[in-house]
């Protein structure tokens, strides 16, 4: 993009003020950093609560009597079955069951519902669910909205101290706490903590009361990926692609079993056809040996020295104190603790197969 197609955060300001440095993501000038780095930003969060500017994603109002309809059509989900405030976790296939977005489906009402898209799709997921939408009696409404994120162990108390409580709210669940709001108990830090969608004038009060808080520190997008990167949490355009399924990324949890079996979602059959031969590739979380990260895109191989797959996300790790990383490799290699090496600039570091996350997920489910 050039800088003239580039788009500017509505609380871009806020951001200068308070000393942060600016970068290109998926279309949009964000903040990457503040004056504390990426590694205080990264432990603040993990320790207090971190405060994220994440409004280069898309909120979707779907409404009407086909609402629910159309979004089994688009989504392998069921959200006739979600209670009211429930949200799920789930993907818009391509034919060949290919991610083209992951999201967060929340039911507001009985023919109400919001779609949390990510900010490099919103604009083909718009277009996507309003083709769709011609053949339900639904309507697709995108939000103008600023949307934060409050991630870590005290953002419910820094709310409440802002006059915004929480204390009902569980996790992978929605409400809409005042008009023109919406606001989740969810995020993508592995930490306790909530999204919030709401007006301009709205966000500047709160950021405000937000940051009189000791606890509250703004954090850029840099510790939001290692965050997500520690938690096993998947970057659209990286870990997941239009080229890769659910069941290649070890994401069919969010697939009810009904819906996999006899679900009419673009992608179905081809879904069913993957599972029933299994996925060549798995997902999987890479520990390397050392200190070095292994980046993105780093080819992995066997003792053999034959291929055996590819990093997809890479980085050092604040709160584990070593290198993480998510890659696919084969199937038969895709075992925790299985040996293989990945190659840095002509260097063959050793890299070992293991569980995620690598740091343990605290959501308030109860």
């Amino acid at each position: 993009m050039t800088g003239q197609d580039t788009r500017h955060l509505p609380l871009e300001d806020l951001h200068q003020a308070a000393g942060a440095r600016f970068g290109a993501f998926a279309g949009w000038s964000m903040p990457l950093t503040y004056p504390p780095g990426v590694m205080k930003e990264h432990l603040h969060t993990r320790e207090h609560a971190g405060l994220f500017d994440i409004s280069h994603m898309k909120l979707f109002e779907v409404d009407g009597p086909g609402a629910a309809a159309l979004l089994n059509r688009a989504c392998p989900l069921d959200a006739v079955t979600l209670d009211i405030s429930q949200s799920k976790y789930t993907f818009f296939l391509n034919e060949a069951a290919g991610i083209i977005d992951d999201l967060i489906v929340t039911r507001l009402g009985q023919d109400r519902f919001m779609v949390v898209a990510n900010a490099g799709n919103a604009i083909e997921d718009e277009k996507h669910l309003r083709a769709l939408s011609a053949n339900f009696d639904a309507r697709v409404s995108p939000l103008d909205r600023v949307f934060l994120a409050i991630q870590g162990p005290d953002a419910w108390a820094a709310l409440a101290r802002a006059g915004i409580e929480t204390g009902s709210l569980l996790f992978m669940h929605g409400i809409e706490p005042r008009q023109n709001w919406f606001m989740s108990r969810s995020g993508y830090t592995g930490e306790d903590g909530f999204e919030i969608g709401l007006p301009e004038k709205d966000a500047r009060d709160l950021v405000a009361k937000l940051l009189e808080d000791e606890r509250v520190q703004w954090i850029g997008l840099a510790a939001r990926d290692s965050l997500r990167l520690e938690a096993g949490l998947c970057l659209h355009g990286q870990d997941l692609t239009p080229g890769i399924d659910p069941a290649s990324a070890g994401l069919m949890w969010a697939i009810p079993k009904d819906v996999r079996a006899s679900g009419a979602f673009i992608g179905a059959d081809a879904l069913r056809s993957i599972l029933e031969r299994g996925p060549s590739q798995r997902r999987v979380g890479l520990k390397p040996d050392g200190r070095q990260p292994v980046r993105a895109g780093a080819t992995l191989v066997d003792a053999g020295g034959n291929p055996a797959g590819h990093v997809t996300s890479g980085g050092f790790g604040p709160s584990t104190g070593h290198p993480v990383a998510m890659g696919y490799v084969d199937t038969a290699l895709a075992k925790a603790g299985t040996k293989l090496f990945a190659d840095v600039r002509g260097t063959k570091i050793p890299i070992d197969v293991t569980s995620l996350p690598f740091t343990p997920h605290r959501y308030r489910k109860g």
